[in-house]
């Protein structure tokens, strides 16, 4: 497997590796999965974070090969809970909507919590991570997102987002030019995606009109 980690080619006099670029080729797949509320999104992000976790563990990173175990794990939950809530539609497909101020409240509680603790990690113990305090930013904030997407939560587009603005100049700074790349297209597809569920979202929420069938 030493092959995945041997350099595909050079793009902008910036080095890409064959596990960076396979892994987040996949990772693409299956954030546009989610867009269409696929139930196969999940397998595929369990396949990117395996491919990624062997990138990020060789170089050292262990905030983001971290994340990649946790992708997994996630998947896998994600897999059984939007498998188990295929139903909640008419139409058979996965239901979306906004979360209530409480549990925007847990997120954002949870990230900023688990920022500090997965930091604090980092930076009491220097081998972790180059980066202790943006590794452990988007380690816990893709957690928080993929948590948030499992349960069908608009909100999990915006943090998106909110990794994506970290998760660009970290991958370009410790030479995962072709993350670097994907993250900026990751950002075009979070915003179309979160316009896609936003409507969603909404026509769920709409009222049936008296008389009408349900």
């Amino acid at each position: 497997m030493n092959w995945l980690n041997s350099e595909a080619f050079t793009l902008f006099d910036q080095h890409i590796k064959w596990s960076d670029m396979i892994g987040n080729v996949i990772g693409l797949l299956g954030l546009a999965l989610g867009w269409r509320r696929s139930i196969w999104t999940w397998p595929v992000q369990f396949v990117s974070g395996l491919v990624l976790f062997t990138a990020f563990a060789t170089a050292h990173l262990s905030g983001s090969a971290g994340k990649q175990i946790v992708v997994m794990v996630v998947a896998a939950w994600g897999f059984w809970q939007w498998n188990r809530g295929r139903r909640q539609t008419q139409d058979g497909s996965i239901a979306v909507r906004f979360a209530t101020w409480r549990e925007r409240g847990a997120l954002i509680g949870a990230a900023a919590v688990g920022t500090l603790a997965v930091g604090g990690l980092f930076t009491a113990f220097p081998t972790l991570s180059w980066d202790p305090w943006p590794d452990a930013y988007i380690f816990v904030g893709t957690v928080v997102a993929m948590y948030a997407q499992a349960r069908g939560m608009v909100e999990f587009w915006f943090a998106w987002l909110l990794v994506d603005l970290v998760g660009v100049p970290l991958n370009f700074a410790n030479g995962f030019a072709f993350s670097g790349f994907v993250y900026v297209i990751y950002g075009a597809l979070v915003l179309w995606g979160l316009r896609d569920w936003w409507l969603r979202s909404r026509t769920a929420a709409r009222p049936v009109p008296e008389g009408a069938p349900a």
